[in-house]
């Protein structure tokens, strides 16, 4: 006899990669199969499928969410440049000239747009296991970033009309070239931000050697899987000159060098510090974040770990970094940026220069700032947002909308929760080092993957990601842990 509970509607089931996927076979057949007569449409999210399937995979996993309405994701890899030659060298008859983007970068947030929704990371709590908090008191670990380009000296601004934005680049033909296109409304927040490559050169000298002098480990962070054509252009260049001018120096001296994806790097170091490194993150958005936390960790330490923290992304809109057109110049030249047929910002590159043009959504940010807040009325929710109001026009329309919001749940007579506006660091350092009994961070995907990662590291719960994508039409997709 069947003693399952019959279920009317199918399940989607999005497979991985590697140990999490060993660990999701056993949960869905213990928790799923074991206690439901369900339909499981399944589809093979893996490195290796999304490749061979040429990004398929990925397009058939949208459409199933969006027909079915609900689903569960296991952890995947995105992979980077040594492990995509890895694949292509496995599967020769792939021709990497003609692959589509699905097919190597990330699923995550493809997928997150194709169903325009928005995460919510929770911790999972383990109150039978004990954490033991590191100390954070005087530890002898530096952040070293770079001062100048980036974001930090990015062009941005509210879109003055409705129509296509144009990233067009001017070379040594005189021609110029469109890279890149995308639609914009009035109102929506764009943004253009490159960086020197000699300057990339110069800071990846002065740390390396610094950590020499200094005789430190060597942590490097960069997000060149989801960024290759930023953050993976400079860490190629770093990488050269490592391995070409100090890794024998590094190595004699008995020091380590240690490169991973910035946020998993950032949660390694501050649940787990080692007892003297420089930590290089050299884009200066989130090195300075990096740089105030670790000050304010070694002033106060790590507090008892009995907060509950949740993280809010926005997804559905641009991706910002995450939804970003990004690539090294291919040659000297000017970069003009289009809108509606008027020149909005023009700047000179040159060849090997990282280029960033990102944007978002005006009413995609109203849509998540509404469900932040009713997900924070819900579960009584203290709301912490990190913007740079005073700086930049691009942060400035979420405090906006915030406003919009709370007037619109006003009239409704739905009181909104508690919350404060900050600026993004101070946002990181209340998180860890000053954490209220039961916040929601909300923030942008970077910071959302890295807050996230830290807080998950300290304990309280279980993995990195246990993350619920919940999109305006009621398609829910549950995101399995990982880490």
């Amino acid at each position: 006899m069947d003693n399952r509970i019959h279920v009317t509607s199918p399940l989607v089931i999005l497979h991985g990669d590697e140990m999490a996927q060993v660990a999701f076979e056993q949960i869905l057949k213990k928790f799923v199969t074991a206690r439901l007569h369900i339909q499981l449409e399944e589809i093979d999210l893996s490195a290796e499928n999304r490749l061979l399937t040429n990004g398929q995979a990925v397009i058939d996993a949208i459409g199933a969410l969006q027909r079915l309405g609900v689903g569960v994701k296991n952890a995947g890899m995105t992979v980077n440049r040594h492990q995509l030659d890895e694949l292509l060298r496995k599967h020769p008859d792939v021709d990497a000239g003609d692959l589509h983007p699905l097919a190597t970068k990330s699923p995550n947030g493809a997928i997150r747009k194709g169903i325009s929704g928005n995460i919510t990371r929770e911790d999972i709590q383990f109150r039978n296991l004990k954490i033991s908090r590191p100390d954070w008191i005087g530890r002898d670990i530096e952040v070293d970033t770079m001062e100048f380009g980036g974001i930090k000296e990015s062009f941005n601004q509210l879109s003055q009309a409705t129509g296509v934005v144009k990233l067009m680049f001017v070379g040594n033909s005189g021609d110029p070239v469109e890279l890149h296109r995308r639609d914009v409304r009035k109102g929506d927040p764009w943004l253009l931000a490159t960086n020197d490559m000699e300057d990339v050169k110069a800071w990846a000298h002065r740390f390396f050697q610094r950590a020499i002098d200094e005789k430190r480990d060597v942590y490097l962070g960069l997000k060149d899987t989801v960024i290759p054509g930023y953050d993976g252009a400079m860490r190629s260049v770093i990488e050269d000159i490592y391995h070409s001018d100090y890794s024998q120096q590094i190595k004699d001296l008995g020091l380590g060098y240690y490169y991973e994806l910035i946020d998993a790097q950032a949660a390694r170091i501050i649940s787990s510090p080692p007892q003297r490194a420089l930590w290089g993150v050299p884009d200066n958005t989130t090195g300075r974040k990096l740089f105030k936390l670790i000050n304010q960790l070694r002033k106060v330490g790590i507090p008892s770990r009995s907060a509950h923290v949740s993280i809010s992304r926005m997804s559905a809109g641009g991706g910002d970094q995450y939804g970003s057109f990004n690539m090294a110049a291919q040659e000297d030249g000017i970069l003009k940026v289009i809108v509606d047929g008027e020149e909005q910002h023009a700047r000179r590159v040159r060849s090997g220069d990282p280029m960033l043009f990102m944007s978002n959504d005006h009413e995609a940010i109203k849509d998540w700032v509404a469900q932040v807040f009713r997900d924070a009325s819900r579960k009584d929710k203290e709301v912490y947002f990190g913007l740079k109001r005073e700086y930049m026009e691009y942060d400035e329309v979420f405090s906006n909308v915030i406003t919009e919001v709370r007037r619109e749940l006003a009239r409704e007579h739905t009181p909104p929760p508690s919350f404060m506006i900050m600026r993004p660091s101070s946002q990181l350092k209340k998180m860890i080092t000053d954490p209220p009994r039961n916040a929601l961070y909300p923030s942008q995907n970077l910071d959302g993957d890295i807050f996230s990662d830290i807080s998950a590291a300290l304990g309280g719960s279980l993995a990195t990601a246990s993350s619920i994508i919940e999109s305006k039409d009621g398609t829910m997709l549950f995101e399995a842990p990982h880490g």
